[in-house]
């Protein structure tokens, strides 16, 4: 929460809007001064962070990778097999 001071805000749209529409970076207080960063350096950096999270490959997990079908096949299974035990009991 920002409560009465002035912020240096970088806003950045995301070319691909099926996940965000805007990343808000608050820039930290004289960044801009010191070792000589230009404020196009800054919102490149701003623009560098924020596709990084765009194309940041996120690996499913093996349960991703088995078909529907397999969940079926196994589902079956095992309401067979439940059903054979309480048969022989």
């Amino acid at each position: 929460m920002l409560k009465g001071t002035n912020r240096r805000v970088i806003v950045v749209r995301s070319p691909d809007r099926r996940f965000f529409e805007e990343a808000i970076f608050i820039v930290r207080e004289g960044v801009l001064g010191q070792g000589g960063v230009t404020a196009e350096q800054v919102v490149e950096e701003a623009r560098r962070v924020a596709d990084g999270y765009l194309r940041k490959e996120v690996r499913p997990g093996w349960r991703a990778r088995i078909p529907a079908s397999g969940y079926m096949a196994l589902g079956a299974l095992l309401a067979t097999a439940l059903w054979c035990v309480g048969m022989l009991v």
